[in-house]
């Protein structure tokens, strides 16, 4: 019976000594996969791993063998599966490991082949109107109220202007208004086509400040009920229409078109269907604005947000801007990009989220509570880090004139 007990120990020792060593080839395939940045790895029987980790940016806790093997195979989609799961945990700031993770993986050379093929097989379908109206509902439909604990007090969902860094988050909203405003040199009378309006404060803030009529196109029917009900309780009814429809519904003759964080929802397919409504709509003497979140290189969104968070998104480079403007002949008069403010933005909007996080949790289950909390996080760090860029385009007809002679106007106050 002895005998049979030290067999029995022996071979669970032996067992036990393979599952180890499987674990650890795991962790450095993790390792080679975050192109060595200083990770710590602890698993679920408390084991830390690499040995020689001393100080890592963070630990990764993994809380079963399954979940460690899925992430070796897939981290740029299962990192956020499994986080949101409650399967992994970060000890430390996931601000700070995303940030270590982007500054060496823009600077590195090396691309795994694997991540190659899942980059293809996770690669967005296209946004025809359907799915972009499906698309848009699972981001901006879930609900006013959850925005409300988190935004500003008029709801802007796109970057900030912090003119002053010390700017509180309502008054660089404003400011960020104003400044597409002074861009479009927007006049009283001038008739604009805003497309993907959010809740409607651009539309209402050009009607109130600048004299504008302003046509409103959205597809997030709660969204819409919100502008709306606040053009009429503020009076602007007369002055701004809230329309139900894609951008590629926008009709009519407009003096500035503007569209600020919906082009990150078009999909490079469709870059040249909206460079034609723009030039089926604008005067021969008008401008043109175009503000999204952007890329310094071609590359397809992280799976994981594009399954969860912004289905059929996608962050352009300058140069796939240009794919709706070349065509159609229109000259683009200035480009800045204002990565630094949306990292800012984005700084206060998830101090607010964790501020309101109770109350998160009463509308919706921990996964949600998890997985934003890390695309906010994650936000932070690829905007910091330069893996996202925010680019405003400013354009006209080639040789429409009564152009600014300096930027001084766009700079003042």
């Amino acid at each position: 019976m002895r005998g049979d007990q030290s067999t029995a120990w022996e071979q669970g020792r032996k067992r036990r000594s393979r599952s180890g060593a499987l674990d650890a080839m795991l962790v450095r395939l993790l390792l080679k996969g975050f192109s060595g940045v200083p990770l710590g790895f602890v698993l679920w029987d408390g084991t830390r791993l690499p040995l020689e980790t001393a100080r890592p940016v963070v630990w990764i806790q993994v809380h079963d063998r399954q979940s460690l093997l899925k992430l070796a195979l897939n981290p740029d989609l299962q990192f956020g599966e499994l986080y949101s799961a409650g399967r992994l945990d970060v000890d430390g700031s996931l601000v700070e490991l995303g940030k270590a993770i982007y500054r060496v993986s823009l600077t590195s050379t090396v691309r795994s082949p694997l991540a190659a093929v899942l980059r293809f097989v996770n690669r967005p379908s296209g946004n025809a109107e359907q799915q972009s109206r499906e698309n848009i509902h699972h981001h901006y439909d879930i609900g006013n109220d959850f925005y409300r604990l988190w935004l500003d007090r008029q709801l802007v969902y796109t970057c900030a202007y912090f003119a002053d860094p010390a700017m509180t988050l309502e008054a660089a909203q404003v400011s960020k208004m104003d400044y597409v405003c002074r861009k479009l040199d927007l006049r009283p009378g001038d008739r604009v086509a805003e497309a993907g309006c959010g809740w409607g404060a651009l539309a209402l803030h050009m009607a109130r400040h600048y004299g504008a009529q302003v046509r409103a196109f959205n597809i997030s029917t709660s969204q819409l009920a919100y502008a709306r009900e606040r053009a009429r309780t503020e009076g602007l009814s007369d002055r701004v229409e809230f329309v139900e429809g894609d951008y590629r519904e926008i009709e009519g003759e407009y003096d500035a078109f503007v569209s600020v964080g919906m082009l990150e929802h078009v999909g490079p397919r469709h870059y040249r269907d909206l460079g034609r409504v723009v030039d089926r709509v604008l005067t021969p003497a008008g401008r043109g604005l175009i503000h999204s979140i952007g890329s310094s290189i071609s590359a397809p969104m992280n799976p994981w947000i594009e399954r969860h968070i912004f289905p059929g998104g996608y962050t352009p480079t300058v140069r796939e801007m240009m794919e709706m403007l070349e065509p159609f002949h229109f000259a683009v008069l200035d480009v800045e990009n204002l990565r630094q403010h949306y990292a800012r933005t984005l700084e206060h909007w998830l101090a607010r989220y964790e501020q309101h996080v109770d109350e998160v949790h009463a509308m919706f289950d921990e996964p949600f509570v998890r997985a934003w909390r890390l695309y906010l996080s994650g936000s932070i760090a690829a905007f910091h880090s330069g893996a996202l860029q925010l680019f405003q385009v400013l354009f006209n007809r080639t040789g429409a004139g009564d152009v600014a002679w300096t930027r001084a106007v766009i700079y003042r106050d």
